[in-house]
C-alpha cells in the first residue's frame, strides 16, 4: 500500500497545544528530513522551589539513535516559550546522558541506542514559569552521507506540568542533618531509572538519603559495624503530614554498616519501611528503619509529627539512614517520583557533594572511616520555607 507523504506533513503551529497542519493555515509544507535522533519527554517537568531560592524543572529528555551509526551530541537548547532557557554543550551532555541500562554517562549514543539526558532547568527568583519546552540539538550522525552528518533537530514539545505541589512537614527532628543525594543533579536518586512492567519509572527522582553529622563533624564515630556509632541511628522518624497507612514492611534484619549488602532483592531494598497516603495521589515512602521499631499499621490516620518508626539500617543500605520520597503511586518502585516542598527548615553549612569524583570521594571516605567533613559554614544559617532542600545541604529541624 502507498502512503502519501501528505499524510505525514509537518505541523506548522502551536496554538493553544494544538499542533495545526500547514494547509489549515494557506503555508506551504516544511520539506520532510531525516530525524536519526528521536526524542521525546515521557515525564513532563512540575516545577517547585528549592533551598537556593530558584524554581527548577527536573526531568528528562528520551534519545533514540534511529540509524546504523554512532550520533555525537554537540549542543542542546531547551527553549521555554520560545527563549533559550539553558544551554549545554557537549561536555555538559556528556556528564547527563545515560544509555539505558547503564549507570554511566556518555558524549556519543552507538546506532540503534535508547537513552535518557538527565536535565536541570533552573529559573532565577521572579522570573516567569514557561508553559512549554522545545528542545533544540545539534548532532553528528556518522551513518549520514559525507558532508550531511553535522545537522540540527527540534522536537519534544512539552507542556510544563503546573500541579500543585505537596507543601509538607519534616520526616526528622533536630539538627546536623545531612541531605545525602538529593535533588537535582545527584546520580545515584535523581538518575535511578528502573524497567518495572513494561516502562521505565524514576520514583527516587526527588529522594534524599537523610545522614546525620555529630558534634564532631563526623558521620559516625566509634567502631564502623556497630550501629550506635552512627549519629542518625534510632533518630524518630516522623510523620510530614496528616495521613493514612498506605502500608509497611517489617521483619527486614538490620545490615552490619560499612559493607554493601548482597543477594537483595529490589523488593526488599527498602527494608523495614512506612508509605503514608497524603492524598491527591502523592505518596511518602520511608525505607530503612529498624526492625521491630515500627509503630503503625496499615489503615491507620496519622498526625503530622508523629512517630512512625525509628531510622536504621535494613534492606539495601551500606549505613543508617533514612531514605524519603515522594511519588505518584503506593509503589516505592512503580511509580514516578514528584517534587514536595518542606514547610521551614534552616540551612547551616554545606558539605561536599556527589556529583563530581572527587567530592564523591570525600563524602563517601567519610561514610568509610569516619573522617570529620569539611563543612563550609552557612553564616547566619538561612531559614528556608516551602521548598526542597538541595543535595548535600546540613539542615536544622524544629518541632511542628
Amino acid at each position: 500500500m502507498h502512503i502519501s507523504a501528505r499524510a505525514f506533513a509537518a505541523p506548522c503551529l502551536l496554538i493553544s497545544s494544538a499542533l495545526l497542519p500547514c494547509a489549515a493555515l494557506g503555508q506551504t509544507a516544511p520539506a520532510e528530513r531525516m530525524t536519526p535522533l528521536l526524542l521525546a519527554v515521557n515525564d513532563a517537568p512540575v516545577p517547585f522551589h528549592a533551598s537556593d531560592g530558584r524554581t527548577h524543572l527536573v526531568y528528562e529528555l528520551a534519545m533514540t539513535n534511529f540509524s546504523s551509526g554512532n550520533v555525537a551530541i554537540q549542543k542542546l537548547e531547551i527553549l521555554g516559550d520560545g527563549a533559550v532557557l539553558q544551554t549545554l554543550d557537549a561536555a555538559a551532555v556528556a556528564q547527563r546522558l545515560q544509555p539505558a541500562g547503564l549507570r554511566q554517562s556518555t558524549p556519543t549514543l552507538p546506532k540503534s541506542t535508547h537513552a535518557l539526558l538527565f536535565l536541570n532547568v533552573a529559573i532565577s527568583p521572579g522570573a516567569p514559569i514557561p508553559h512549554q519546552l522545545l528542545h533544540h540539538i545539534d548532532i553528528q550522525a556518522s551513518a549520514a552521507p559525507p558532508g550531511q552528518q553535522n545537522m540540527s533537530e527540534s522536537g519534544a514539545l512539552t507542556i510544563v506540568d503546573q500541579q500543585t505541589v505537596a507543601v509538607i512537614g519534616p520526616p526528622l527532628r533536630g539538627e546536623r542533618y545531612i541531605s545525602a543525594d538529593s535533588c537535582c543533579d545527584a546520580v545515584r536518586h535523581t538518575r535511578a531509572a528502573m524497567p518495572i512492567d513494561g516502562r521505565a519509572w524514576i520514583a527516587q527522582r526527588y529522594a534524599v538519603d537523610w545522614e546525620q553529622l555529630n558534634a564532631s563533624g563526623a558521620i559516625y564515630s566509634g567502631p564502623r559495624e556497630k550501629l550506635e556509632s552512627y549519629a542518625i541511628f534510632g533518630q524518630p522518624a516522623l510523620a510530614v503530614a496528616d495521613a493514612a497507612v498506605a502500608s509497611i514492611t517489617d521483619g527486614a534484619p538490620e545490615q552490619t554498616p560499612g559493607k554493601y549488602p548482597t543477594h537483595i532483592s529490589p523488593v526488599a531494598a527498602d527494608g523495614n519501611s512506612v508509605i503514608l497516603d497524603l492524598g491527591q495521589s502523592r505518596y511518602a515512602l520511608y525505607a530503612h528503619l529498624q526492625p521491630g521499631s515500627i509503630r503503625v499499621h496499615p489503615g491507620d490516620r496519622v498526625k503530622l509529627g508523629q512517630v512512625l518508626g525509628l531510622v536504621g539500617d535494613s534492606g539495601n543500605s551500606v549505613v543508617p539512614h533514612l531514605h524519603f520520597q515522594v511519588t505518584n503511586g503506593p509503589s516505592s518502585m512503580a511509580s514516578n517520583g514528584l517534587p514536595y516542598e518542606i514547610r521551614e527548615f534552616e540551612v547551616t553549612g554545606e558539605v561536599p557533594g556527589t556529583t563530581a569524583s572527587d567530592k564523591t570521594a570525600a563524602f563517601d571516605a567519610s561514610e568509610t572511616d569516619g573522617t570529620p567533613l569539611a563543612v563550609t559554614p552557612v553564616t547566619p544559617p538561612r531559614t528556608i520555607k516551602d521548598a526542597l532542600p538541595l543535595d548535600q545541604s546540613i539542615i536544622s529541624f524544629k518541632s511542628e
